[in-house]
C-alpha cells in the first residue's frame, strides 16, 4: 500500500496509544532497512514500522491484490505493476475516504493536513531521503490529490521521471482506469481484510512486544 493508506491504519488519536510515534514509525519504515534500521528508533516507533512491514506483507500476499497486479502486468506495466497497483489503490481510497475513514467528521483534507503538521513537527526523526520527499508531498498536496484521476497520473509520471528504468509507469493511470470497475472489485475486497489483520495483530495495543 501507498502513503494514505499506511497513515490512515497508524490508528486514531483517541483510540491508539502513542498514535503519534505509530504515525511517525509507519511512514519513516518506508526507508528503514533490516533490524539494525528497526532499533534505531525508540520502541513505540518501532511498533510503527512493524505496522508498516506487516501491511506490507499481507498486502502482497493477499488473493485480491495478485489479480489486480496479474491485470495490471498483462496491460504491460510487467515488474512495475506492483508500483502502480500500490498508488492506484490510495486512489480509490482517497476518492471514497469517507467509507474507509474510521472518523466519518474528519473528511480527507483535514486528515492530509493533519498528517502534515505531525510529520513536519517530527520531521528530524525521518531517513533522510525521505525528508526530501515529505517537503514535496506536503508542498504538493499528495495525500488529498490521490482522490482524482488526475492526481493519480501525476503521481505515475513523476516515478516515471524519478526511477530509473521506469517510463512505462507513466501509462499506469490509463491502465488501471481502463479496467476501473475490476479493480474496485479486488479493492473493495482487500481493504476491509487489511484492516482486520492490522487490529488483530495488536501492532496499536499498549505495550505491544512482538518482534520482527
Amino acid at each position: 500500500m501507498n502513503f494514505l493508506a499506511h497513515l490512515l491504519l497508524s490508528g486514531s488519536p483517541a483510540t491508539t496509544p502513542d498514535y503519534e510515534d505509530i504515525v511517525v514509525g509507519n511512514f519513516a519504515a518506508e526507508a528503514v532497512r533490516g533490524r539494525a534500521g528497526l532499533l534505531a528508533y525508540p520502541p513505540a516507533v518501532q511498533r510503527g514500522i512493524r505496522l508498516h512491514r506487516l501491511i506490507d506483507t499481507f498486502t502482497d500476499a493477499h488473493p485480491a491484490v495478485r489479480r489486480t497486479t496479474a491485470r495490471l502486468r498483462e496491460a504491460g506495466l510487467g515488474k512495475w505493476a506492483g508500483v502502480v497497483s500500490d498508488v492506484a489503490y490510495d486512489h480509490l481510497l482517497a476518492r471514497d475516504f469517507p467509507q474507509y475513514h474510521t472518523n466519518p467528521t474528519e473528511p480527507l483534507p483535514a486528515f492530509a493536513q493533519r498528517m502534515y503538521a505531525l510529520l513536519q513537527a517530527r520531521r528530524h526523526e525521518l531517513p533522510e531521503r525521505l525528508q526530501q520527499m515529505f517537503h514535496y508531498m506536503r508542498q504538493d498536496d499528495w495525500l488529498t490529490g490521490y482522490a482524482h484521476p488526475t492526481g493519480l497520473e501525476q503521481a505515475l509520471l513523476g516515478l516515471s521521471r524519478r526511477v530509473p528504468a521506469a517510463a512505462v509507469l507513466a501509462t499506469g493511470a490509463a491502465a488501471f482506469l481502463k479496467e476501473l470497475p475490476a479493480y474496485e472489485a479486488d479493492f473493495a475486497e482487500f481493504w476491509p481484510e487489511l484492516r482486520t489483520a492490522v487490529e488483530a495483530d495488536g501492532y496499536l495495543a499498549d505495550n505491544n512486544i512482538l518482534t520482527l
